[in-house]
Formats: C-alpha cells, structure tokens, sequence
C-alpha cells in the first residue's frame, strides 16, 4: 500500500492486456530523454523524461510504457493546487513489477509545477505511481519520510498541462477512503467515485 507524504495511495486502474510478466522487462534502459504521451478522457498531456534526473525511475517508467501498465488507469487521487496522481490497482499486475522496487535515488530537480515524480512508501518503494505537481512543490524534495528525503524528478509535462489541470478534482482524498475493501475491483470503485478521468491509453512516442 503506497502513501505520498503519509497519506493512502490507492492505486487504480487495470492494466488492459499485459496480464504476464517476464522479469527481463526490468532490464530495459530507457534512452537518454524520452517523451511518453497520455490519450485521457480530457485530452492528451505529454511528459519529457530526462534519464540524468533519476536514472532508475526513468528506467522503470520506459518499461511500464513499454508494456502497457498505464492503459485505462484512472487519475484517482487530484488534490487542488497539490498533485494528480494515477497508479494501477490489478494487485496480480502491480505485485509482479512490486518485487523489482526502484532504487533510492538524490533529488536534482524540483518538483515543480508539471515535474512528476513516483510516489514512495519508504525505503526503495518507488516503482508504480506517478504523480504530476500542480503549483511549485519545493517542500517535496526534502520531506523527511519513512527513512528517505524527497521525491526525485524525472521528467515534465510540456504538452497540455492544461488537460492536467482539468482532471475532475471534487472526490480529492474520499477516494482512497475505500482502497481496503475495493483493491482490484475498477468497476465498483468507478460506481462510487462515476466523475473520476482516466487514461485511454499511455505510450512513448516514436521519434
């Protein structure tokens, strides 16, 4: 269970059609710089990955694009002048890339205004949540939480932060109220929280 600043981060989207694993996608480098783009329900954003950043997150986010862990994923935690964060709640999905935890890593970069960074429970926890500032959070790279300071970078939204400022924001945190008695299960968690936006689809652009 994964927590951005001490708080539930219930992950929460299926991840469409990549139900097997083979633990060599861990394996995968991820080039230089990268852009991945998200068709949403609101339009489509693009973040730039810069791998100097944070290597090791820059690594995992190119493997999760490359096999489709964001596809359909629901943007179920948006904080008013805060975060948007989105994750994938398939435990069979998620428990699989859990064992190959991302690295602790030094924050180079600030997390500010359309920065993302993946959320963390603590030690080495890094690995599946995404989320993307939505005002300068410079208190984000060095909070002191469970034994690690701050939250690395690795790349920026440089097309359409406006379709990210636009994700439907009224359930704020009611909806990781619900993660216990609700893991795994997309259909029920959207008849309860109807107005929440999601990902189409999420791939890195060819260049």
């Amino acid at each position: 269970m994964r927590y951005l600043l001490g708080l539930l981060t219930a992950l929460s989207c299926i991840c469409c059609s990549k139900s097997t694993f083979n633990p060599k996608w861990t394996e995968e480098p991820a080039p230089p710089t990268f852009v991945a783009r998200f068709e949403t329900s609101k339009g489509t954003f693009d973040i730039e990955v810069t791998r100097n950043w944070s290597p090791q997150a820059a690594d995992r986010l190119y493997q999760l694009l490359t096999h489709h862990f964001y596809d359909n994923a629901l943007f179920y935690r948006v904080v008013p002048d805060f975060v948007v964060q989105f994750g994938n709640i398939d435990t069979t999905v998620t428990k699989k890339w859990e064992k190959f935890n991302v690295p602790d890593e030094p924050v180079l970069k600030s997390n500010l205004k359309g920065y993302a960074s993946f959320a963390r429970a603590g030690k080495n926890t890094r690995g599946n949540d995404l989320f993307i500032n939505l005002k300068d959070n410079a208190r984000l790279d060095t909070v002191h939480y469970e034994g690690v300071v701050g939250f690395p970078v690795l790349g920026k939204v440089v097309n359409g932060m406006d379709v990210v400022e636009s994700f439907y924001s009224g359930y704020v945190n009611k909806t990781m109220d619900v993660y216990d008695s609700l893991s795994s299960n997309r259909k029920k968690y959207l008849e309860l929280f109807p107005k929440l936006d999601s990902i189409r689809k999420a791939y890195i652009l060819k260049k």
